[in-house]
């Protein structure tokens, strides 16, 4: 788990991120599909705009409280009914009180127990999460609009570490390796890190395996991208942001099946 100061870090990052995607959007780019399908630009935006709107002024008082999400739909509302100008100024306000909030928050709060979206957690916890959202949302944004990102920071750091956490499901559930069978990953490009799992009764993560079943290198942004289901997995074959060795079979399928989350 990140500390205080290095969440907070990671978040100003996507705080900074996105103010400067929204300076840069034409008002043809807000209803350019996203790769949400149910979203376009404008959708995504509203969505991370929603949930930073829902969190200013949350302090969780028990380990069973969610945030305000009912709130959230007040906000869609609001947000249906204002232009893009009008949207991007109270996204850019509403990520400014944000950013001054969470600047006065102490360890205290940010160790607090409370409901996150993976389940419970602390606040703390929960701030991880955003920053996982937010930095697959940008790319949602960027990638079909052709605008280059930077993907590397601790903010993207965090973001594969989400992955990273649920790689024993992976390998276990999506890619559906058998006893006895072990996974290396080794990622490239804008992060490096190697990602391992083994199957010994159930599918776990593990710090190092030795002689693995199947070994997978694959583009860092594009890992996480496939593990959010954003992107298709034949594009990324073919343009060699993802391959095997070891199992040929099973090789292909991990690469085709590490979609985790939507």
């Amino acid at each position: 788990m990140t500390n205080r100061n290095t969440s907070l870090s990671a978040l100003e990052n996507c705080f900074t991120d996105l103010e400067a995607l929204l300076l840069d959007l034409e008002d043809s780019d807000w209803e350019t599909q996203s790769l949400c399908p149910d979203w376009n630009t404008k959708g995504v935006v509203t969505h991370l705009a929603g949930i930073e709107n829902l969190l200013l002024g949350w302090i969780p008082k028990s380990a069973e409280e969610w945030p305000p999400f009912p709130k959230m739909a007040e906000f869609e509302t609001e947000a249906d009914g204002l232009n893009f100008n009008e949207l991007r100024d109270l996204t850019l306000s509403i990520i400014n009180q944000r950013r001054q909030e969470l600047a006065a928050i102490d360890d205290s709060t940010w160790d607090l127990e409370c409901m996150t979206p993976v389940g419970p957690g602390t606040y703390g916890r929960f701030m991880n999460v955003r920053v996982f959202d937010f930095w697959v949302h940008q790319r949602d944004v960027t990638i079909p609009l052709g605008i280059e990102t930077i993907d590397s920071g601790i903010h993207a750091e965090i973001a594969l570490d989400e992955v990273h956490g649920s790689l024993g499901y992976i390998a276990g559930k999506k890619i559906g390796l058998e006893d006895g069978m072990s996974i290396a990953f080794h990622l490239h490009g804008s992060l490096e890190r190697s990602l391992f799992a083994v199957v010994d009764g159930r599918a776990s993560v593990v710090e190092q395996l030795d002689d693995p079943t199947i070994v997978v290198e694959a583009d860092s942004r594009s890992f996480v991208m496939l593990a959010c289901g954003r992107i298709d997995p034949q594009e990324e074959i073919d343009a060699g942001r993802i391959s095997w060795s070891g199992n040929e079979e099973w090789g292909e399928k991990a690469a085709r099946n590490l979609r985790f989350t939507m």
